[in-house]
């Protein structure tokens, strides 16, 4: 099987030994994105601001390889107050995405200083 490796400068570049995103199989994988603005790498302070540059994040490295927020079928976002700030979260991506929604599953993590991340699994076509 062959893949292919994205690169975009709209989203934060990786900070190890990993790719934006890979296509593989039919199927394209982000990696975890932060909410980092890639122009400026600044941070919002709350988790609904955190959200919408981590969505815009995504949705850069998405659109490198033709894709849109529409394609995306999974999505693993991690939260560092799951209880604290699932409902802001909740309520931005319920703005962001639109129905029939992607399958989903949202934990809390021990993130490094943000408070929230995401990675999706999109159908290339």
């Amino acid at each position: 099987m062959s893949r292919t490796v994205i690169h975009t400068d709209q989203a934060p570049q990786p900070a190890g030994p990993y790719s934006q995103g890979v296509l593989g199989g039919g199927m394209f994988f982000t990696a975890g994105f932060g909410p980092q603005d890639p122009a400026t790498g600044e941070v919002a302070e709350s988790v609904g601001e955190q959200t919408r540059q981590v969505l815009a994040n995504v949705a850069a490295a998405l659109a490198a390889q033709g894709l849109t927020l529409d394609d995306v079928v999974k999505v693993t976002a991690y939260l560092q107050h799951l209880k604290r700030d699932f409902a802001e979260y909740n309520a931005v991506y319920a703005d962001t995405f639109a129905q029939p929604y992607p399958a989903r599953t949202t934990v809390g993590a021990d993130l490094y200083d943000i408070l929230v991340e995401v990675d999706v699994v999109a159908v290339a076509h």
